[in-house]
Parts: structure tokens; C-alpha cells; sequence
């Protein structure tokens, strides 16, 4: 047997390093940040992130991925085969809001758009998908640069259309499963306004609610407001209705299975003295449980037919739930423990922390209802000197969505690569 040379010996033990070793993203950075301004400088709405899907396609081409484009519209497929073992899927998310910035950041966004109604409206990246983006390109260049510390294939997942849903179900529908390879695992992450820049956090089991959007109209007989009796007035059904709504939560629910009812607007009526002939109920519906929201939608339906008719309405009211609705996202309890581990291993315990789960909603649930096993974990974005201070004198920080969020960029970025590293270097085989 011949004797390893020092230089040799070196990189056999670099090429060998366990797979909770963190990686250092200080390379990649100053490409990566170039990236994640140009993302957000230029954002674009739902279903509309063709230049986004454009740029993140080239920089897979130029990495050596097998790249497929509008896959469900403007999806970005990229896959890596490095040998036998698992097939990992990726995903982040392209799409962008309607808000107009207000951080004050040299490269904010000043990009308007026409959205589905044909409205001018400002865009911004106010949800942090610039900064997903980014840590997919990250995580997919490193991969490519460590391909000899793993084995099997590595599919990276842009998705459109995440803020008005869809946009997840529409890849699956699109072949995601069946013209590329199926995935053992699907890992993704999310930034949060609510933990300081480099915490990880996870939730196993239920992270987010089923979502569900319903249209109500109620239709009375309208007239002068000076003679109601000669009326059916359907601002007081709707007002009843809006009560009555409160009841499924807070009397025919288990008070152990989480559920909201949200009468998000109500609109009727052009003037003091007129009643109207209907009124406009937009609600907003979230449930963990499938039963639970059966229930309820199934419900609602119920009381507006049933005040309704007690008002003696001239017809039954419309009812509508939006075709978009998004199932609850729930973490496969197995993968999450072990991603946790890892992270733990590669960044410390005190950096990775338990999460509690919440209402909103996320389209990353529709991989887990495809029957494979997924996990969307935490990345904190907030500056840490801003959320010390918040913690101690109760200011309030920018939350995801609104016109000021502005994620720490470097400490996230470099986090949000390397976390996505870990992951994918845990689950992937070892040679």
C-alpha cells in the first residue's frame, strides 16, 4: 500500500467531514448577495415571476443542473443526479406582494404591476421569498461544489404563486412526481420576522391551518330607510349572520382543535337613508384538522341559509368557497426530529429552537398530502441588536407582509444557505 502524501491525506479528511460540520458560505456570499438585491429589486406577483423564473433557470444552467422550466406555470424544476441513494426535493417560493416598500433600503423596491383585476399596485418582496430564492441558489451551489460527501439526487423546486395558493399544487399537477424524480423527502424553509437572525426554528406535526376563503351574499328587499317595515334588510341578516358565525367556533367546535372564523369585510348599502337589496361577506376560515374544517365550512353555510329564511329573505343566500384554498401544512413528525438533530450538531442547541405552530397558511403543505415525508423549518431574519431591544421594551417589530419588513441580510442569507446544506447533507446518502 502505498503512503498518502501529507496534501493527499488532508483532502481525503476534508472530503470527509461529518455531515453536522456546517459549511462555510463566506465564498458564495458576495455572489449571493448580489443576487438577493437584484431579486428584490425586481418582484414580481403571483403567477407573474416569469424574469424571476428566468434568472434562477440560468444560474442552475450554469451550475450544471438539468433544468426545466414553467413547470405549473412558471416553475422552475433543476436536478442533480450524484449516484444512487435519495431523492431530495427543495423548495422555495418566487412570488412577491402588493405592497409598497417603505424599509428605506438603498436597493428598495420600486416596481409596480398590473394584478388580476387590472390594478396599477406597488410590488415588494415583503414576505422574504427574495431571501428563499437566494438560499436555494446557495444550497444548490454548494451541493454541486460537495457532490463527493453525498450520494443520490437533489431536485431544487422554484414555485409560483405561493401568496394567492395554487401555485404548489399546480407543479404537482404538472408531472412534479412523475417527469422528475420522485422525492424520499421534501425540505423547504421559511423566514420569520419573529427570531433573531441565525435561530433556526422547527414544529412537528401541525405548523399552519387549512385556509379557506367564502364569498357570502345575502339578499333581502330593499327601500327606504324612513319605512323598514316595507323592507327585508339584509345589513341586519348579515349582521346576525356575522354573531351567528361566532357560534360554531365557540359552541359546536372542541375547544382542543383550533379554529377561526374571520368576517374579514362587509359590505351594503350606498347611503344614510337607503336600504339595500343585498349585502357582500368575505370570510376567512382556519382549521388544522380536515373534519374540523368540513365542519365549519359546512357550517356556515348552514347559519346564512338559516338567518336567512328566519328574515323571511326573498331568496337563499349565495354561498361560494374559493376553488384556492390551501390545506394544513403538517411537519412529518420522523423528518423534523432528525433534521432538528442536525441542525442542533452543526450550529448548537442553542440556535435551534421548538416553535409553536399558527393559523396562517402555506402551499408547502401540498407535498405533504402527496404522501411524502416534508419539513418547512424557521430561519430568523430579524436584526438581533433590534429584536434584544424589542424583547426589553415591548416595541413592536415588522412583521412578514408588511411594507417594512427588511430580513438582516447577511447573518440570513449565510444562514439560510448553510441550514439547507445540513438538511440536504442529512438526508442524502453518504458515499
Amino acid at each position: 500500500m502505498k503512503k498518502l502524501s501529507t496534501a493527499v491525506f488532508l483532502l481525503a479528511c476534508a472530503t470527509a467531514l461529518p455531515a453536522q460540520t456546517p459549511p462555510d458560505v463566506s465564498a458564495i456570499y458576495p455572489d449571493l448577495e448580489k443576487l438577493y438585491i437584484d431579486l428584490h429589486q425586481t418582484p414580481e406577483l403571483s403567477r407573474q415571476e416569469v424574469k424571476t423564473a428566468a434568472k434562477l433557470a440560468e444560474r442552475f444552467r450554469r451550475l450544471g443542473y438539468e433544468v426545466t422550466e414553467k413547470v405549473g406555470g412558471t416553475g422552475v424544476v433543476a436536478v442533480l443526479r450524484n449516484g444512487k441513494g435519495p431523492t431530495v426535493l427543495i423548495r422555495e417560493d418566487m412570488d412577491a406582494l402588493p405592497v409598497e416598500e417603505r424599509t428605506g433600503l438603498a436597493y428598495a423596491s420600486k416596481v409596480t404591476a398590473t394584478d388580476e383585476n387590472g390594478n396599477t399596485v406597488p410590488v415588494m418582496h415583503a414576505c422574504g421569498h427574495d431571501l428563499h430564492m437566494t438560499s436555494l441558489v446557495g444550497v444548490g451551489t454548494l451541493l454541486m461544489q460537495s457532490k463527493n460527501r453525498w450520494r443520490g439526487t437533489l431536485v431544487l423546486c422554484a414555485q409560483p404563486a405561493e401568496e394567492r395558493g395554487g401555485g404548489a399544487i399546480g407543479m404537482i399537477r404538472d408531472g412534479l412526481f412523475t417527469r422528475f424524480p420522485k422525492p424520499d423527502f421534501v425540505i423547504g424553509l421559511h423566514d420569520s420576522a419573529k427570531l433573531p437572525a441565525g435561530k433556526l426554528s422547527w414544529v412537528s406535526g401541525f405548523a399552519c391551518a387549512n385556509v379557506d376563503s367564502v364569498d357570502i351574499i345575502i339578499y333581502g328587499r330593499g327601500g327606504h330607510g324612513a319605512y323598514p317595515h316595507a323592507t327585508i334588510d339584509p345589513i341586519v341578516i348579515a349582521a346576525r349572520t356575522v354573531v351567528a358565525l361566532q357560534t360554531l367556533v365557540a359552541r359546536e367546535n372542541d375547544p382542543l382543535d383550533p379554529a377561526v372564523i374571520t368576517v374579514g369585510s362587509f359590505h351594503g348599502g350606498t347611503k344614510h337613508n337607503i336600504i339595500p337589496d343585498e349585502v357582500k361577506l368575505q370570510l376567512t376560515v382556519r382549521s388544522y384538522k380536515d373534519e374540523v374544517r368540513k365542519r365549519l365550512l359546512s357550517g356556515i353555510e348552514r347559519v346564512a341559509k338559516g338567518e336567512a329564511a328566519a328574515a323571511g329573505a326573498v331568496k337563499e343566500p349565495s354561498v361560494r368557497v374559493s376553488d384556492v384554498g390551501t390545506p394544513a401544512m403538517y411537519n412529518d413528525p420522523a423528518l423534523t426530529q432528525r433534521i432538528a438533530g442536525a441542525f442542533e450538531k452543526a450550529f448548537g442547541k442553542d440556535s435551534v429552537l421548538q416553535d409553536q405552530p399558527t393559523m396562517g397558511g402555506e402551499d408547502f403543505s401540498e407535498f405533504g398530502r402527496a404522501g411524502i415525508p416534508s419539513l418547512q423549518f424557521n430561519l430568523g431574519a430579524v436584526e438581533p441588536a433590534k429584536y434584544e431591544a424589542s424583547q426589553k421594551n415591548g416595541t413592536p417589530l415588522p412583521s412578514l407582509h408588511s411594507s417594512e419588513w427588511a430580513p438582516n441580510r447577511e447573518t440570513t442569507l449565510k444562514m439560510g444557505t448553510a441550514s439547507l446544506t445540513v438538511a440536504a447533507w442529512e438526508l442524502l446518502g453518504k458515499p
